[in-house]
């Protein structure tokens, strides 16, 4: 039965988002890097964050138990004392020297076939990030 209700549940841990919501947020360190639907943010991240939480999502799954994580190096940034440029920069595997440089705004990507998404990546359009079915396909065939 359809209540018309909106629920904002705020939580650390993706794989309870991933059946609790219909639409993401994610969030580093204060700002908004990437909004989508739920199932195509699991499938395609398009912020290197979301990519590194979804990778350290605990699964059941014990066919695909031992699935690569993305370990972040670094400390986390501090709120009130924000590196130039994009926040996630010193901890991102893909920082490039316009990321230490340029704050990314919030802008809509992917193509207009379907609901529409925004990521604060400078590069969320050409990186090819890894979602949660190509992690598990990984695990299953080494």
């Amino acid at each position: 039965t359809d209540f018309d209700l909106t629920y904002l549940f705020v939580s650390h841990d993706l794989s309870v988002i991933e059946f609790l919501c219909d639409r993401v947020v994610v969030m580093y360190a204060g700002k908004i890097v990437e909004i989508a639907e739920t199932e195509a943010l699991y499938l395609q991240p398009r912020h290197p964050y979301t990519e590194a939480l979804i990778s350290a999502a605990p699964n059941p799954d014990p066919d695909t138990k031992n699935r690569p994580r993305i370990t972040l190096s670094g400390d986390v940034a501090d709120v009130g004392n924000l590196p130039s440029g994009c926040a996630f920069h010193p901890r991102c595997q893909y920082a490039q020297e316009r990321c230490r440089q340029e704050t990314p705004m919030l802008a809509q990507v992917g193509g207009a076939d379907g609901p529409a998404r925004f990521s604060a990546c400078h590069f969320a359009e050409q990186l090819e990030l890894v979602g949660i079915a190509a992690r598990v396909e990984e695990a299953r065939h080494g």
